[in-house]
């Protein structure tokens, strides 16, 4: 809308000449206070039309820009998601890397590129989810199996963890698969 496009109202008449200051309105000298009474009412009414829209406006701006936000750190959740399999194959050679007999050179190679993975996808949002010795929750964590716990301090904690759990910009992605004490 440009300077020059005129105000419409309901009715599509030009509004831009409107005086919404209810003060200017003045008793007209016949005697017509019922018509100045309408004007007002009319003037008042406008005015809280005007406000509601502009409220409703500022609230869809507000609420579109957080669906923004949300689906901007959301965007790649299905192709982060697909990787934290590799990420779990990553964590179970590293373990198998202790070989001695192993160059050392290679290990610290693919050291080097399971670290790499796991920077960038910290640098999208990815963290690991802390389980093992916590609260059981089942908000973040899915029970696998319950053993006795290992000493009394242990019951109704996290004993093991099968599958780590992640989170995506603080959303879970991937709840834990752990053992619980009993």
């Amino acid at each position: 809308m440009t300077e020059k496009d005129p105000i419409l109202d309901d009715n599509g008449q030009d509004a831009s000449n409107l005086d919404l200051n209810t003060e200017d309105i003045q008793d007209n000298p016949g005697g017509n206070d019922a018509e100045a009474e309408k004007l007002r009412q009319e003037v008042a009414e406008l005015k809280d039309k005007y406000i509601r829209q502009a409220a409703e406006f500022d609230n869809f701006r507000r609420r579109t820009a957080k669906e923004k936000l949300e689906l901007i750190q959301t965007a790649g959740k299905d192709v982060i998601v697909s990787l934290l399999d590799v990420l779990d194959d990553c964590d179970r050679a590293e373990k198998t890397l202790d070989n001695p007999e192993l160059n050392p050179a290679i290990r610290e190679g693919v050291q080097l590129v399971f670290a790499k993975l796991r920077n960038t996808l910290a640098a999208k949002g990815v963290k690991v989810m802390q389980t093992v010795g916590t609260e059981f929750n089942p908000e973040f964590h899915e029970a696998i199996t319950e053993i006795p716990a290992p000493t009394p301090d242990l019951q109704g904690k996290v004993v093991d963890e099968v599958t780590k759990g992640y989170y995506l910009n603080d959303k879970i992605i991937r709840f834990a698969k752990v053992v619980v004490g009993k």
